[in-house]
């Protein structure tokens, strides 16, 4: 879909494809599928970035997302909150990272550091 498309979704309808990319992004990655899983890294971060431009009914979409059953939605949801719920979106990055070691671990441990230390860009 294309961002132009992205615009003319409903809230409802964005973040439940925001849901659905996040969730295959995350088995994907967890599956060691890395190819599979950074062609759907764009469409994921595409939706992500209108979500955020969404304002404050789009945070409240995504910050009930940040305890979402699938790991790849809670991660992508925090990506999208520490802009505006940091302690939260700090805290379900935390949780991500915990082991068992996962490639989706590994990346919520990495961003939550660059997060911390200052060098996350917040917009890709």
């Amino acid at each position: 879909m294309k961002t132009k498309d992205l615009k003319t979704l409903t809230l409802e309808e964005l973040i439940a494809r925001f849901h659905e990319l996040s969730a295959k992004h995350g088995h994907l990655l967890n599956a060691l599928n890395t190819r599979a899983a950074n062609k759907e890294y764009k469409h994921a971060a595409a939706v992500r970035k209108e979500l955020r431009t969404r304002g404050p009914d789009a945070e409240k979409c995504l910050r009930v997302l940040l305890t979402d059953p699938e790991p790849g939605t809670r991660y992508w949801a925090a990506t999208a909150a520490l802009g505006f719920a940091p302690s939260e979106a700090e805290r379900a990055l935390a949780l991500l990272a915990e082991p068992p070691p996962t490639l989706l671990s590994v990346s919520a441990a990495m961003t939550l550091r660059a997060w911390k230390n200052g060098t996350l860009p917040l917009e890709e």
